[in-house]
């Protein structure tokens, strides 16, 4: 997020009144904010514009608030949740923070904690942001073996067992990570571009199998033998330690 831009928090809430207090008191802490009584409007909004961060109360008109963030946890661009409820039950926060939600505050609450909170969770996502490679992997990620080379996500390099190395790009390293979490089984193509991309990513298998390409074009320029890995035509692929 560019710091010159004022951060977007769209709020959940059906209470008009307690709203119009939060838009008051976001907009004077630097925020810009869009406001929504009822959990479908704002999952309409959601699905065409970008938020970087939700404010939802759990108690909405026309649908269950915990239902709500499921859906927006399945958006094409999730976005950080920071449940508002005034449901004190321990078991209710300690649901909401295991499904994902980013923090939980409950009514009634401080203006300024609040927006403090908002922007800890923001910090937050700026800084996994940094660091995520793909879906399924970062720059955190430990070293791995694939084949004939030890893979090295915080360099986004192979290194042969000569010693050669060669970088590689995100998507590839985030294939080789899938498919060595899931040795001597058949991935299909499907979950494979689901790992990398997204659940609701717009990839086609065509693509995929060019990434692939590449993978097998990075080895054989080593002279490195891939016969661990390969492809189960109409299906998708088998990676095996130690072929």
């Amino acid at each position: 997020m560019n710091t010159k831009q004022k951060p977007v928090v769209a709020v959940v809430e059906d209470d008009r009144s307690l709203a119009s207090l939060i838009d008051e008191q976001l907009s004077e802490a630097g925020f810009t904010t869009h406001l929504f009584h009822k959990g479908g409007s704002a999952l309409k909004h959601l699905e065409a514009n970008h938020a970087h961060l939700v404010l939802l109360d759990l108690s909405l008109p026309d649908m269950d608030g915990m239902e709500l963030f499921a859906r927006m946890q399945r958006l094409r661009a999730p976005v950080p949740v920071v449940i508002l409820s005034a449901t004190d039950s321990d078991t209710v926060v300690a649901r909401a923070l295991d499904a994902g939600a980013d923090d939980y505050i409950r009514k009634p609450f401080n203006g300024v904690e609040l927006c403090a909170r908002l922007r800890a969770v923001l910090r937050r996502t700026e800084t996994a942001r940094d660091l995520r490679l793909t879906r399924n992997a970062d720059l955190a990620t430990g070293v791995f073996d694939f084949g004939p080379a030890q893979v090295h996500p915080e360099r986004l390099e192979l290194e042969f067992r000569d010693g050669q190395r060669c970088k590689i790009g995100r998507k590839e390293l985030g294939i080789l990570f899938h498919l060595h979490a899931n040795p001597g089984v058949i991935v299909s193509r499907h979950a494979l571009i689901h790992s990398v991309w997204g659940v609701h990513a717009d990839i086609r298998s065509r693509s995929l199998d060019q990434y692939v390409v590449k993978i097998r074009e990075l080895f054989g320029r080593q002279g490195a033998s891939l016969n661990c890995f390969r492809t189960i035509h109409g299906i998708g692929y088998w990676y095996e330690p130690g072929q």
